[in-house]
């Protein structure tokens, strides 16, 4: 009763995200795997995805971030980009969260999750216009108020030690990463925050950025809880490993900041 419960729970969360065509992965896999199809609604989406401290909206993003940042599996990046839709999630929002990953996987990673996220809008009948947004004063010092605002001192740090050895690099992270890309409005900075941390946990190349991003997510006004349900849904596309170190880094940024 109780693993039956688990998929009714699991199936009904995949409807929601998979839409009408949402049983038609299950299918194909059912043929070679039909365990693993037991496995994916069961503990993905009834376990997982289900779990009521994040909403599916949220989760859909975390989830389009962290496939496009990985940048290896593109037919699951199309599903869960046909997913946000699916769940509230617009169009322009889908592509902020693909172009976060310029900053921490690369633009090979982001040219290939917005020319997915494109294939999905042709074949939905989205004419989307690219959003350009105008830059209203200086670079850098547009990244300097970002940086601040986001990262609590914590990013500022990393800056500082930047600029003895790589003075450049300090300026390319405060003018495009911050001054670029992390100060576009079209998300706000607690989502930003909470699919970053999604993105970091799931590369899982960069430890000492996972915690300024996972201070700046709690400077950004996501709650612990929030964050902990973000690094446990890697654990569905990043593998365990990847959440399980996820979690060490939250554990040490909510000590130091005096969360239990």
């Amino acid at each position: 009763m109780q693993d039956r419960t688990r998929f009714e729970t699991g199936i009904d969360v995949l409807k929601q995200i998979g839409g009408p065509d949402y049983a038609q992965p299950l299918e194909t896999l059912s043929e070679v795997a039909p365990d693993l199809v037991r496995f994916t609604v069961e503990f993905a989406y009834g376990d997982v995805m289900s779990r009521p401290a994040l909403d599916l909206k949220t989760r859909q993003l975390a989830t389009v971030a962290a496939l496009a940042a990985m940048a290896r599996a593109q037919p699951q990046l199309r599903f869960h980009i046909n997913g946000a839709l699916n769940v509230g999630c617009s169009p322009a929002e889908i592509v902020e969260v693909i172009l976060l990953g310029t900053v921490y996987a690369g633009f090979p990673a982001a040219l290939n999750g917005v020319f997915a996220a494109n294939d999905v809008f042709r074949q939905r009948g989205i004419n989307l216009t690219g959003v350009h947004i105008e830059e209203s004063d200086e670079r850098y010092a547009r990244g300097m108020r970002t940086l601040e605002a986001v990262s609590g001192g914590a990013g500022a740090e990393v800056i500082r030690n930047l600029r003895d050895i790589a003075p450049d690099l300090a300026r390319f992270v405060i003018e495009f990463s911050y001054g670029d890309i992390i100060s576009r409005p079209i998300l706000s900075d607690r989502i930003k925050e909470l699919c970053t941390v999604g993105m970091l946990t799931a590369l899982g190349t960069a430890q000492p950025q996972l915690k300024v991003h996972l201070s700046a997510a709690l400077n950004t006004g996501a709650s612990r809880e929030e964050i902990v349900e973000v690094i446990q849904q890697m654990a569905v596309y990043a593998g365990f490993p990847a959440a399980l170190n996820g979690i060490g880094a939250a554990k040490q940024i909510f000590a130091g900041a005096g969360i239990t």
